[in-house]
């Protein structure tokens, strides 16, 4: 049982995987070597379409009230103003200090080119491929940048969570962790499995490498707390060490009905989110760090009868992070008013998504714009640099 594919049907048939076989350091050899660049992007993708208009909502536009009566109040309604003509739902209260210290910012009336139809499905798709279009097999942007830069490992990225996350799918190798997927080994299977290694020194290197990594992969992750904050505590943990890029998804954002009731607690997971990346990341690493925030479209500026809102077209970004030039909200924003409104129901995107994160990715990594423009967002139009980085 020595050559790689009996390895691989042994350790998949006894049930020693914890996690999946491309990230498994018991067939993949474990490496640290350092990537080319010092600083840490985070991906968040918020599955279901989160309302950007009663997160930070635009209260100093007349037409809001109009729209959504009480949905989203501002100030008066407990929002926290930010600048006179947005203000934070009172859900993400625990964000203030972030706000205050710059390191917390928004990016209002912004979409994928996804349009009309709604549909989550389509539209997550979209936002993860990075694409103009949905067409065929794809991969995802984030695993496409990992393609253009040399230097990448095993251990660069990291698909955190038990969700398929489509943005890091492509040939460049990433590795995953999901809460409660840690390899477990009794001192039996142990024993069993050095016999089995005993003729084969590499496979006994990368079994010892496995228990080294599993070990690492409890420090730090607080056990009985709720499986997004794991997953906080864990990209933390290897963001504060080798890897540069972890990327995860918070589920909870379609808010059709009672939404005074039902985003709140999908707003206050996204701020303990934040704040636990945070206050676990070791030493300066979260100064060097760059949080994105990510939905697939977002809702009709309108509430509908049941005070909740539909699937929509503009939305909200969110950014956090030591690297972020924060404290304010960006984009330009269009207005609610009488013939403002994208096909006379929804926030009129101007702003790309895409865009906006390519102009992080080329601060963060130093890509060159033309390889971001044709490689990672093919058919994207940077425009000019918002100066979302410090």
């Amino acid at each position: 049982m020595t050559s790689e594919l009996s390895r691989r049907t042994f350790l998949t048939r006894t049930g020693l995987l914890g996690c999946s076989l491309a990230a498994s350091p018991l067939i993949t050899p474990v490496s640290f070597a350092q990537t080319p660049w010092d600083t840490r992007l985070v991906v968040i993708i918020l599955r279901g379409g989160m309302d950007g208009l009663d997160a930070v909502q635009p209260y100093g536009d007349p037409a809001l009230r109009t729209l959504r009566g009480d949905l989203s109040a501002g100030p008066q309604g407990g929002a926290i103003d930010l600048d006179g003509y947005f203000a934070m739902h009172p859900a993400l209260a625990p964000l203030v200090p972030m706000w205050e210290a710059q390191q917390l910012a928004f990016v209002h009336a912004v979409s994928t080119p996804y349009r009309d139809k709604r549909s989550h499905f389509d539209g997550q798709d979209l936002l993860e491929a990075g694409t103009s279009e949905l067409v065929g097999a794809r991969d995802g942007w984030l695993n496409r940048m990992l393609q253009a830069v040399p230097g990448v490992h095993a251990q660069t990225a990291y698909a955190i969570g038990r969700g398929d996350m489509q943005v890091l799918q492509g040939a460049a190798e990433v590795a995953n962790w999901a809460p409660g997927s840690e390899l477990r080994l009794s001192p039996q299977a142990i024993r069993l499995m050095e016999l089995v290694a005993a003729s084969d020194p590499a496979m006994l290197n990368a079994l010892n490498e496995a228990q080294l990594l599993t070990e690492a992969s409890r420090e730090g992750v607080t056990q009985r707390v709720p499986g997004y904050v794991q997953v906080a505590e864990f990209a933390a943990q290897q963001l504060s060490k080798d890897a540069r890029i972890a990327a995860f998804s918070l589920n909870g954002w379609d808010t059709h009905s009672n939404q005074g009731n039902t985003l709140r607690p999908a707003l206050e997971r996204l701020a303990e989110t934040l704040t636990t990346l945070k206050s676990k990341m070791r030493g300066n690493t979260w100064k060097k760090t760059a949080v994105i925030a990510m939905t697939e479209f977002g809702r009709t500026a309108r509430q509908n009868g049941t005070r909740g809102t539909d699937h929509g077209t503009g939305g909200l970004m969110v950014l956090a992070g030591g690297a972020i030039r924060g404290g304010r909200v960006y984009g330009d924003w269009p207005g609610l008013g009488d013939g403002a409104l994208y096909q006379d129901r929804d926030l009129m995107p101007t702003g790309d998504v895409r865009a906006h994160t390519g102009w992080i990715m080329r601060g963060l990594m130093g890509l060159d714009q033309s390889v971001i423009e044709n490689a990672i967002f093919p058919g994207v139009d940077l425009g000019s640099d918002a100066g979302l980085l410090l």
